[in-house]
């Protein structure tokens, strides 16, 4: 078995490495956004129920939203 490796394939996975890293700084800004979007909802929400007081419409999936954080934290907790 060749014993040594060459410069490239240590660049390259550096560069790999890196980017996974790097793809949490991406992840995290979406977050930011996803509960900005999450407190808008519970807004649209709120409105429409004062606005239809017996109304029993879901306004937003909040049961499917709810499912998905349950995946992410289990993917995260390496479950």
């Amino acid at each position: 078995m060749y014993k040594y490796k060459l410069n490239e394939d240590v660049d390259n996975k550096e560069k790999w490495q890196q980017s996974r890293i790097d793809a949490f700084d991406d992840l995290e800004a979406r977050l930011e956004n996803v509960k900005k979007l999450l407190r808008q909802g519970k807004l649209k929400t709120n409105k429409y129920y004062r606005e239809n007081p017996d109304s029993y419409s879901v306004v937003m999936g909040t049961d499917l939203i709810s499912e998905y954080i349950n995946d992410i934290e289990t993917l995260l907790k390496g479950e």
